[in-house]
């Protein structure tokens, strides 16, 4: 037996409980895993509290991420022993995921623990940290170099942000972070940030075109910030957007794209390919620092994680947060 957190439906209401679950009821899958640690992300927060359609099928064990050791494989990629980690991949929404002491996945989902990094560390950076990753590779592939000017992160004090924030700064950008939590500014300038502007500033509805400000952007948040980003973004800027925190909406026009040469880059890391997600860890683990772990997260329980996902949807969650099972 094992413990999980499962959703459960009832009457058209989700129910969230810890539970003892046995091996028998693992879904389908070719690797078995003693599940170390997991973290809470904000589509985590969605899924628990019910508070976003991300859970497919009920019952559900969520989690988008998990770390853990190889118990048992069909696979020949993985073998017994082996240290394996998880991120994306529909898990936690369609399939059972990492909020529990195992799990049963796919062999094709899977990455080695890259080497250098622990169990611990690579919860804390998470499908947050690969997706922040994921969006600076971005800036880099369309040519925003340190040299090009100010790199704006919206929806800073969050696990993408914060985590864009260092890699940033780690890269010798300066960094202009964008929150609605003035009083987590000093948290900011401690990872990285060279600035502060308030979330207020970018809330209004966007003009076509702005002054032109920034060289790149790391957008978690959509809607009507990700339009002011736009429309502020210099000449030939590239705009790295993952995330609707805010909205799902883009109230924009098409000038800032076809007068300014502006790149608007989709990011996503749930079906990210295995080859680029291998060159996201290694560069991950090359360029955090061990301060970044130690400021950047805080470690909870399994018993927990209900409440901190009310938190993390009501934006009162700063930094990532580890689940130790």
């Amino acid at each position: 037996m094992f413990n999980a957190l499962v959703i459960r439906e009832l009457d058209g209401q989700q129910q969230v409980a810890v539970e003892q679950l046995s091996d028998d009821q693992l879904p389908d899958g070719d690797v078995t895993i003693a599940v170390s640690h997991s973290s809470i992300n904000y589509k985590d927060g969605l899924a628990i509290t019910g508070k976003g359609k991300i859970v497919r099928s009920f019952p559900m064990v969520p989690g988008i991420d998990l770390v853990g050791t190889v118990l048992e494989s069909e696979s020949p990629k993985y073998q017994a022993g082996d240290e394996v980690v998880l991120t994306g991949w529909g898990v936690g929404e369609g399939h059972w995921g990492g909020l529990a002491q195992k799990a049963r996945l796919k062999s094709d989902w899977l990455v080695p623990l890259p080497t250098g990094l622990s169990a611990e560390q690579t919860m804390i950076i998470g499908t947050a940290g690969l997706t922040a990753m994921l969006c600076v590779m971005a800036l880099e592939h369309n040519g925003v170099s340190k040299e090009r000017g100010e790199i704006l992160v919206t929806g800073a004090s969050g696990g993408v942000g914060s985590t864009a924030i260092a890699l940033l700064a780690a890269l010798g950008y300066s960094v202009t972070a964008v929150t609605g939590r003035e009083q987590n500014s000093d948290y900011l300038r401690s990872i990285g940030a060279s600035n502060i502007i308030l979330r207020s500033e970018l809330e209004d509805r966007a003009k076509p075109l702005d002054k032109q400000r920034w060289a790149g952007v790391v957008d978690t948040t959509g809607g009507n910030i990700l339009a002011n980003a736009i429309a502020q973004t210099q000449y030939g800027g590239c705009v790295a957007a993952c995330g609707l925190a805010a909205d799902f909406k883009l109230p924009s026009t098409v000038m800032p794209f076809i007068l300014r040469n502006v790149t608007l880059a989709g990011v996503d890391s749930v079906m990210c390919p295995f080859d680029k997600r291998q060159q996201a860890w290694q560069r991950l683990e090359q360029l955090l620092t061990q301060s970044f772990y130690q400021q950047a997260s805080e470690e909870i329980s399994l018993q927990q994680v209900p409440e901190w996902a009310d938190k993390i949807v009501a934006g009162q969650v700063t930094g990532r947060t580890l689940v130790k099972l």
